[in-house]
């Protein structure tokens, strides 16, 4: 089953760096990463069923920190369709933590299901986007640290339980998953993994690309 967007629909993209994308600085909100390219190709696909396209992901958010604006960011705006990608900040980044904690797994299930429990109440359609991580290798600088392959086998071991959780939640709420960790894997072993997201967190412009068509293929 898809979700269908009939005329008039509100569609909300919510998440961390990934969906911001720069949106502040964007003229429609939208930003510079997938959400504008799905709202792009849907009106060209589909200019008899105009879409109202938001976006409020804030770059650097985990969980809990959407959890302290959901409902002013969400759902005050009672979208019909809610996008969630979110995680990639509650995996095992110690440097953006002012303690150095590392939040569980159970943590992070926990906080990510008072997300959905208002909006499946509602009867809102979701959409739950896996965070991931591609293979990179050697040492990278990240926007947020210098990375190598030790540390990123550390992140990969607490990313892993974490989107095992997305996806259980998915099902439980009757979510659309988009399997994006799997999708990023699958491409990588054709192209290299940089080709998609150069530090293997922040998508490249093929890498919006590809979550906006997969992204797409969710909806009808």
């Amino acid at each position: 089953m898809t979700i269908t967007l009939r005329p008039g629909t509100r569609v909300m993209f919510t998440g961390d760096s990934i969906t911001d994308g720069l949106r502040l600085a964007s003229e429609d909100g939208l930003g510079f990463g997938y959400p504008p390219r799905v709202a792009g190709e849907w009106g060209l696909r589909h200019p008899d069923r105009p879409v109202t396209w938001l976006n409020t992901g804030i770059g650097g958010h985990k969980v809990r920190d959407l959890e302290a604006r959901w409902q002013a960011d969400v759902l005050d705006a009672r979208p019909d369709v809610v996008s969630i990608l979110v995680g990639v900040n509650d995996m095992g980044w110690p440097t953006l933590d002012p303690n150095g904690r590392v939040i569980p797994a159970e943590e992070f299930a926990a906080g990510y299901r008072r997300l959905l429990a208002p909006l499946a109440g509602a009867g809102t359609e979701l959409i739950l986007v896996e965070p991931f991580l591609l293979p990179i290798s050697g040492s990278v600088r990240t926007r947020h640290t210098e990375v190598d392959d030790a540390v990123r086998k550390e992140w990969r071991a607490d990313l892993d339980p974490k989107i095992q959780v997305v996806r259980e939640l998915a099902e439980a709420y009757g979510a659309h998953l988009l399997a994006a960790d799997a999708m990023f894997t699958e491409l990588a072993a054709a192209t290299g993994p940089e080709y998609w997201a150069a530090d293997g967190v922040h998508p490249t412009p093929a890498g919006h690309a590809a979550l906006a068509s997969a992204w797409l293929r969710l909806v009808a």
